[in-house]
């Protein structure tokens, strides 16, 4: 049983490939989606393993691999790990607009989700979550209108500048981005142009706006294109954000010495807090570079 929980922010610097393996459509290798609500997420067997393969290069002691994530496969080891990782939700999506380049889109669904996933690791929030109907949204920026249309790669949304929502943009950029000035510019654009879309526009967007590459398998003997070596692959774009619910327990090696679920969750966050993690595929291409945020009630 874990006693100690905590959620982690992730907001993506470079494009994030999760993969869910090979499909049959257009896109060859798509990412990680929910079943239910279609949204990207990054499961949390995907976030663990990466941070168990990266953590003495981001500064963690090497000899607590295996005390705090569990041991290697085929070790002979029999004890679990004492850190556990949800899979992470989406909260917001960047999306092109005719001005201001893009905004962060969300929806009444996300920040919801978003908002009680924090209430049950102890986090609390003052958001109030509205609801937006289809073909409109609620903004913080004036500035990011043409009349009083809010103008999204295609479309066009009837807006209304919301007087709840600089509340909610301004904690969620206060949680979810380093405080440093490298990130001041991101912390300034989340709280002055997150967007609240309905949750059926919201979802088309999440669906189509991604970063689709195209890559070419090339053929080791010519060093040219193999033939049908064409796929596609998906990617997060840049300046996505998730949110993902890490939980503790004190360690069970059975060797002596543990450590309870405090010091199990402080010893990650003081590696993990306000550093930049590898996740997912293409890692030799600078792909899967987010920003980690823990916060903790």
């Amino acid at each position: 049983m874990f006693q100690r929980q905590a959620a982690v922010f992730l907001y993506a610097v470079s494009p994030v490939h999760m993969g869910a393996g090979s499909a049959i459509g257009v896109i060859d290798n798509p990412i990680q989606r929910e079943r239910h609500t279609n949204h990207p997420s990054f499961a949390g067997s995907g976030i663990k393993g990466a941070l168990r393969h990266g953590f003495a290069a981001i500064g963690g002691d090497p000899s607590l691999i295996e005390r705090l994530f569990g041991p290697a496969a085929q070790s002979g080891e029999l004890h679990a790990g004492a850190l556990s990782f949800g899979d992470a939700q989406l909260v917001a999506f960047p999306v092109r607009s005719l001005k201001g380049g893009y905004v962060y889109a969300t929806c009444s669904q996300a920040l919801a989700r978003a908002q009680r996933l924090l209430a049950l690791v102890g986090v609390s929030t003052t958001w109030t979550v509205p609801e937006v109907a289809e073909g409109q949204c609620l903004i913080v920026n004036p500035a990011l209108l043409g009349g009083d249309k809010l103008y999204l790669e295609a479309f066009e949304y009837t807006a209304r500048v919301s007087d709840s929502l600089p509340a909610v943009a301004q904690d969620l950029a206060a949680k979810a981005l380093p405080a440093g000035d490298a990130y001041a510019f991101f912390r300034g654009k989340l709280a002055q142009d997150l967007v609240i879309l309905s949750d059926t526009d919201f979802a088309y967007f999440v669906e189509h706006a991604t970063l689709v590459e195209p890559h070419v398998r090339i053929d080791e003997k010519t060093g040219t294109a193999s033939d049908g070596g064409l796929f596609y692959t998906e990617n997060l774009p840049p300046e996505s954000l998730l949110l993902a619910p890490l939980m503790a327990s004190a360690t069970r090696t059975g060797k002596g010495a543990e450590l309870d679920a405090t010091d199990v969750l402080f010893k990650l966050k003081n590696v993990l807090h306000d550093r930049l993690i590898q996740i997912g595929g293409d890692a030799t291409t600078g792909r899967g570079l987010v920003m980690a945020q823990v916060v903790e009630g």
